[in-house]
């Protein structure tokens, strides 16, 4: 077994070698031996390697130069294993015939080394029954994943969740050959393999990119979905180029080679899946049977509190709760669904259903649909106000920004990553360290003199910024101003990722913090609408879907 990462690998060669050609495309718990062998700066996916080959054993592995980090894995991995294959070729930048010269010699420079370490001979048969053939177009309508390799978990969770099937257009997933050169001739078939090798559709590394347009001419293609490896700005730079330039519905997917955001990446998938359908599919027409009224119900299960809200069939809110989500999301949940049906005098036989959004939605078990978080508060601020055209939701763990057309459907979408920073869980932490409550601290930052700048916003760096400040006699409304401009900024960082236009309005429990919307309005240079409904506004949205309104 040969492990290789790069779809300009001549993986066939390993076949005629009588050996088996493994692709790495890994997914780790973390980097522990990684971490001590290298620098942390090293790229996700370069870190994910090394832990995957310190892990597992890996005792042959060929590399291409396609960046710098895969230069530093080769090194890393060769001092700490002696007794460790590894094989590094050198990758030209072009498929000139220069570039083929030079990598045929470096195809026949990797025979050489391989056949004189193990003792092998090279068999050219095998090696030609070693190609496939390259699958023919089904005619169907699909999703292209495209950009940075994926995993396959990555791949498998998006086959779930996307009501198309996904075509794996990645820089691994396109690598196409042709049949092999009929020779005897090893020089011959080598240089022809390494024209073939470095003809391929060009992955984002190479000088002459042009081509890769040709991945999106494809009439089936239904929309992108784009993966990119966290650090690795190659293929950042073509998703910049790609929305501006592509008329389809795309959405981005950063991965840093550990499973710890993979539920995240699912609710921004699905978020991805609902607009789409939303779009196709036809309306829905709710009827009343018989004289009783009907009533519907959504559930929001936040990290910090979980919220209901019960409409009745004329969209009018009748009942509604905000409990704080504790321990147990799925008790948090019930209570709260029972809280709004006290206040709305109803029992739970008289619901038509019950829709479940939220951090905690897929766990809730209501017996009713779950949807995520973006496209209710869609629905709920644009029932709140039909001018909404941005909304900016922070939540105790999510902070997410939501661009609607004029008749509320999600345009786009953005949402932080996995870190909690700029959330109302970092602003609780925070209020803390300054022992003070949460309602103090949204006034207290009203009233400053000195404009103290926060530079971190991870919680442990900003909470040691704080102590400092505090150590320094620093002024307790001018430290909050700070942490409020933070906040601010990372939540129009956001916003301007989604084509923003007026009107703004935001949502979620933050919204109640008077200092931090100010901020934001200051950076926007826009009113910002704050309704009283705004920390009910994914479960109205809930709501309004489980009604089918």
């Amino acid at each position: 077994m040969i492990a290789y990462t790069c779809k300009y690998t001549p993986t066939e060669l390993f076949e005629g070698l009588g050996e088996k050609a493994v692709k790495l495309n890994p997914t780790v718990e973390h980097f522990e031996k990684a971490d001590q062998l290298s620098h942390q700066n090293l790229c996700s996916f370069s870190r994910a390697l090394l832990q995957t080959c310190l892990e597992s054993g890996v005792k042959k592995l060929v590399l291409t130069s396609c960046c710098d980090s895969m230069r530093r894995v080769s090194d890393v991995l060769r001092a700490a294993d002696p007794n460790l294959f590894v094989f590094l070729l050198d990758l030209p930048r072009d498929d000139g015939p220069c570039a083929r010269k030079r990598y045929a010699a470096e195809l026949k420079r990797f025979l050489c080394t391989y056949e004189n370490q193990f003792h092998v001979q090279f068999d050219l048969q095998k090696c030609r029954k070693a190609f496939t053939q390259a699958e023919t177009p089904s005619g169907e309508d699909y999703f292209a994943l495209m950009g940075a390799r994926s995993n396959d978990s990555l791949l498998q969770m998006l086959q779930q969740e996307l009501p198309f099937p996904v075509h794996d257009l990645t820089c691994m997933g396109n690598r196409l050959l042709p049949a092999p050169l009929q020779t005897e001739d090893l020089d011959a078939f080598l240089e022809w393999y390494a024209g073939v090798l470095l003809g391929q559709v060009p992955c984002m590394r190479m000088t002459k990119i042009s081509e890769r347009r040709s991945l999106l001419e494809d009439p089936h293609i239904k929309g992108v979905l784009y993966h990119t490896v966290k650090f690795c700005d190659y293929y950042g730079f073509e998703y910049a180029d790609l929305q501006k330039s592509v008329h389809l519905p795309m959405l981005k997917l950063e991965t840093d080679g550990t499973a710890g955001a993979q539920e995240q990446l699912r609710t921004r998938v699905q978020a991805f899946a609902e607009n789409f359908r939303e779009k196709t599919a036809p309306r829905s027409i709710s009827v009343s049977v018989g004289t009783d009224k009907r009533y519907a119900a959504g559930i929001d299960s936040g990290s910090t509190t979980t919220n209901a809200v019960i409409l009745d069939e004329g969209r009018k809110i009748v009942g509604s709760s905000i409990l704080p989500t504790g321990a147990h999301a799925v008790t948090s949940a019930r209570d709260a669904l029972q809280e709004a049906l006290r206040k709305a005098d109803l029992t739970r036989s008289q619901l038509k259903d019950v829709v479940t959004t939220g951090y905690g939605r897929a766990y809730l078990h209501t017996g009713g649909r779950d949807v995520t978080e973006i496209t209710c508060h869609a629905k709920g601020a644009f029932y709140l106000d039909p001018q909404v055209r941005t909304i900016i939701d922070i939540g105790g763990q999510d902070s997410k920004a939501i661009r609607l057309d004029e008749t509320g459907a999600v345009r786009t979408f953005a949402m932080n990553d996995k870190c909690a920073a700029g959330t109302g869980r970092f602003l609780e932490m925070m209020a803390k360290t300054l022992e003070l409550s949460i309602e103090e601290m949204s006034q207290c930052g009203l009233h400053w003199k000195e404009n103290i700048r926060i530079s971190s916003m991870c919680t442990v760096f900003a909470e040691s910024e704080v102590v400092s400040l505090i150590a320094q006699n620093k002024n307790t409304g001018d430290i909050v101003h700070g942490l409020n401009e933070a906040v601010a900024a990372k939540a129009v960082a956001l916003v301007s990722r989604v084509d923003p236009q007026q009107c703004f309005m935001m949502t979620g429990g933050v919204a109640s913090n008077r200092g931090v919307t100010r901020a934001i309005e200051e950076k926007l240079g826009a009113a910002l609408e704050v309704l009283p409904e705004h920390q009910l506004c994914g479960a109205l949205g809930a709501a309004l879907i489980a009604l089918g309104k």
